[in-house]
């Protein structure tokens, strides 16, 4: 097993006194009350003019550093938790199923921007319950069969869908040269456990059978996916080896959850404050585990699993400052441990969602540039 931690991302040029930051500081917080939709690329314009100040300067902004477990959370991390907090944007697991759905979507498009690809279209893929929508990204200047990842979004599997992912997974396709597949499955509480799984696994073989038609190489097929979308990659390849399919070339794990049946420290050190919070995490456990799962059922809990042998080579990518950080990191040395392929990297200053914070920092596109760098291998 292999473990990385990168480096600080370069610095930009931006203003630099504190009565131009101050100015920044209250644009930001207009920003995230708006919340408007329609000016989504206004938004996040003036979001990314702050997080790209100096970094001497975005720490007087932003006030004392916060170390935690000998871990200094991103100056990048802090401005955009201390706007949430002095705007006083709702907290998705607050309000009722339908606003949290849509608040966290349109929270997701500002932070992910918009990034130019060669193709994106809407199609519909086989579920185990019908079909399912999904999109699919094709590169710019892409001749020929290639890599193709089949990504699974996360959103505690209640939340989340194609246009939560669109930004990231645009970036991912555009920079990695693969195409990718973004599958909308059923979410909880309308559909608990088994529901969303048996949608990824229906699709995942789907692709395998019709990778052609989708300009995807079939030796080349990768899965994988953020928080939830993790776990759920993981359950795909866990059924592929139970059930004799051929295992995907790579999984992309990225903070996953895998382990319903105990809390991990990471999860009381940063379960609230830090953009995750123990009470989403809860209310999703509950919308999505019904009363008679076995919480250590390896397909919902892949740590609790007696053998973690013969999967595909996984990267598992962890944030410092995330409650879901230990579980990950656990998981991926239960691999290693197996005999399996696996590479942790850990970036200790940032949190929960950075993933899909393409558009406006510089510390998570760092951060989700290391994640190209390994889609490009496979």
């Amino acid at each position: 097993m292999k473990f990385a931690e990168p480096g600080q991302p370069g610095r930009v040029a931006a203003p630099c006194d504190a009565r131009a930051a101050g100015r920044y500081l209250v644009g930001v917080v207009d920003v995230f009350r708006t919340l408007d939709t329609a000016r989504a690329g206004s938004e996040a314009a003036t979001l990314r003019s702050v997080l790209r100040l100096p970094r001497r300067l975005l720490r007087r902004v932003v006030g004392r550093p916060v170390t935690i477990d000998g871990q200094t959370l991103d100056p990048e991390m802090q401005a955009v938790l201390r706007l949430q907090k002095v705007a006083r944007i709702p907290r998705v697991e607050t309000l009722p199923l339908p606003a949290g759905r849509a608040l966290l979507r349109d929270h997701s498009q500002i932070v992910s921007g918009e990034h130019p690809v060669g193709e994106s279209r809407d199609l519909q893929v086989p579920g185990a319950d019908g079909d399912r929508p999904a999109r699919l990204y094709v590169p710019r200047g892409t001749s020929g069969p290639s890599a193709l990842l089949l990504f699974i979004p996360g959103g505690g599997w209640v939340y989340g869908d194609l246009d939560s992912h669109d930004g990231v997974c645009r970036y991912l396709a555009e920079r990695a040269g693969v195409r990718v597949l973004s599958l909308d499955y059923r979410k909880a509480p309308e559909h608990p456990y088994p529901g969303g799984l048996d949608d990824c696994w229906a699709a995942y073989t789907w692709v395998r059978d019709n990778a052609g038609g989708l300009g995807g190489d079939p030796a080349r097929i990768a899965v994988g996916g953020d928080s939830a979308g993790g776990n759920l990659s993981i359950g795909v390849c866990l059924r592929a080896r139970d059930e004799g399919v051929p295992q995907p070339a790579a999984q992309l794990l990225v903070y996953p959850a895998t382990d319903f049946s105990q809390r991990l420290p990471s999860r009381s050190m940063f379960g609230e404050g830090f953009y995750l919070s123990t009470e989403f995490m809860d209310r999703c456990e509950a919308a999505y585990v019904s009363e008679d799962a076995d919480p250590t059922d390896p397909l919902l809990s892949p740590l609790q699993a007696k053998d973690l042998s013969g999967l595909a080579p996984a990267y598992v990518v962890t944030a410092g400052f995330d409650p879901l950080r230990d579980e990950g990191e656990a998981f991926a040395r239960r691999v290693g441990d197996d005999g399996g392929t696996v590479q942790l990297t850990r970036h200790p200053g940032l949190i929960h969602g950075f993933f899909n914070m393409v558009g406006v920092s510089r510390s998570a596109r760092a951060a989700v540039d290391d994640i190209v760098l390994r889609l490009r291998d496979v």
